[in-house]
C-alpha cells in the first residue's frame, strides 16, 4: 500500500518531539510508497512564509520535506474526482475546505491511503482510505483516543 501525507502528517515530522509510534512506522514505509500532493506543499509554504522565521521553514520544506516524498501535481483527473467529491458533498451539507477535499481528490485519484491526524474530517468523503497511525499515535501523546469511531 502507498500512502498520501496531509499537511499534519508531514508537519508533526518537523516537531522537536514527533509521535514515537508515527515515527516507527514511518520507517518501515518505503520511499518509492512515500506520497503528498501539490496542494499539501502548498499549504507547508504558506506556514513557512507567514512563520516568525520563514528562512528556516522554508529550507525544512526544500531540503528535508521535498527529497522525502513524490509531489504528486494537482492536474485536471484530480480537479474532476474534486468535483465530485465536492457536489457530494455539498447534497448532503457536510461541506470541507477546497484544500481538504483537493487533497482528499488527489489521494482517490491515484489509490493512496490517506495519512492524516484528522480523522473525523477526511472520513466524510466516500471510498477514502484512512489511514489512523498518525491520530492514534498523537492520542497515545496525549493520552486520548483521537480516532475513535473512524474508518
Amino acid at each position: 500500500m502507498a500512502f498520501l501525507f496531509d499537511t499534519d502528517a508531514i508537519s508533526e515530522l518537523l516537531r522537536p518531539r514527533p509521535a514515537k509510534a508515527y515515527i516507527q512506522w514511518l520507517k518501515r514505509v518505503s520511499r518509492e510508497e512515500q506520497f503528498t500532493s501539490a496542494v499539501v506543499i502548498g499549504e507547508m509554504y504558506k506556514g513557512a512564509y507567514r512563520s516568525r522565521t520563514p528562512e528556516k521553514h522554508l529550507a525544512h520544506i526544500e531540503q528535508d520535506i521535498l527529497p522525502a516524498v513524490t509531489v504528486l501535481p494537482y492536474d485536471v483527473g484530480t480537479a474532476k474526482v474534486f468535483g465530485r467529491i465536492r457536489a457530494n458533498l455539498e447534497e448532503t451539507g457536510a461541506i470541507l475546505p477546497d484544500a481538504d477535499l483537493q487533497i482528499a481528490a488527489t489521494a482517490l485519484r491515484h489509490g493512496l491511503e490517506l495519512v492524516t491526524g484528522n480523522i473525523r474530517h477526511f472520513r466524510r468523503i466516500a471510498g477514502l482510505k484512512i489511514n489512523k497511525i498518525l491520530a492514534d499515535s498523537l492520542g497515545e501523546r496525549l493520552g486520548v483516543g483521537r480516532s475513535s469511531g473512524a474508518s
